[in-house]
């Protein structure tokens, strides 16, 4: 699953668009390099249901931004991704590609 896939997955599972879910991490104070997976992983579980995998691609966003490693965009596979740039305002908003 790509990077983009769990947080259009996140999308789904919260209703909530990557974007929102950022502003409500940080509201918990979880923001920045410094946050730990634990904290996060345990909100999303206990408010949403969420998995670890989709928690640890909000984290990853939390920690780094919407920016990822270049290696798998063009790749081919099911964790390729179309961009180095995660979109985070909606899965329904995204521009086509």
């Amino acid at each position: 699953m790509s990077f983009q896939a769990y947080l259009d997955a996140l999308e789904t599972k919260t209703g909530k668009t990557p974007r929102e879910l950022l502003v409500l991490a940080a509201e918990r104070g979880l923001e920045g390099p410094a946050t730990k997976a634990a904290p996060v992983v345990d909100w999303l579980r206990d408010d949403y249901g969420v998995g670890r995998g989709h928690a640890m691609a909000l984290l990853h966003v939390i920690k780094h931004g919407p920016r990822i490693s270049a290696k798998h965009v063009g790749a081919t596979g099911t964790h390729r991704d179309e961009s180095d740039t995660l979109w985070l305002d909606g899965k329904s908003s995204r521009p086509k590609a």
